[in-house]
């Protein structure tokens, strides 16, 4: 399979029903299709950065480690996969999500209770919010888009995990009908060990 992935168009035209013009874009094509339009990475990676910062300020809210999660390389793998959503406004990235079905082996060990097959789930990674823009209730919009999305793929529940220590996420997915279902100690990505909170809600 050939692959293509052009960085920071400048305009580009979907020439759909739409006919929207979008600007400082990336395009991700497989053999001659396009398969994902997205942000400029960079932004991205300015939101990763800011949350990052504001973690050295305090409180802390994540357990991140800058170079290695989350990173550039975060968002465009996610984009090169087609599951890598935004909210923009004015040009400006406010917010992004990764929105799948992988679902980490750690999952194994917490007890859902609503029974689903591995393809009727939708998993949401790494939902952030830049945060300049907090208090305005876009997590909340954010995660509602999530759930809409899970539902046109054809998902039936959604599942997904967040830091013990994030108290902010903690305390807003209950109030969106997230039941915790477990909790669990991750090995993330090799590099830290970490409890973690596990969600579900049914669609």
């Amino acid at each position: 399979m050939a692959t293509l992935l052009v960085r920071n168009l400048q305009t580009m035209i979907t020439c759909d029903d739409s006919d929207a013009v979008l600007n400082h874009v990336d395009l991700y094509c497989e053999d001659g299709v396009i398969r994902a339009i997205g942000p400029n990475l960079p932004q991205a990676a300015d939101i990763y950065e800011e949350i990052l910062l504001q973690d050295e300020r305090g409180p802390v809210y994540t357990n991140w480690q800058r170079g290695k999660y989350p990173t550039i390389d975060t968002a465009r793998q996610a984009l090169e996969a087609g599951t890598f959503y935004v909210g923009e406004e004015d040009g400006i990235l406010w917010g992004v999500v990764n929105l799948n079905s992988i679902q980490l082996p750690e999952y194994d060990a917490i007890p859902w209770s609503i029974p689903a097959a591995p393809e009727e789930v939708g998993v949401i990674h790494t939902l952030c919010i830049r945060p300049s823009c907090a208090g305005r209730g876009l997590a909340r919009q954010m995660v509602a888009f999530c759930e809409e999305e899970a539902r046109r793929q054809g998902r039936k529940v959604i599942r997904l995990d967040t830091w013990e220590g994030n108290l902010p996420a903690n305390r807003m997915y209950p109030t969106l009908g997230y039941r915790c279902a477990g909790q669990a100690e991750f090995f993330f990505m090799g590099f830290v060990r970490e409890n973690l909170n596990c969600y579900e809600k049914a669609l």
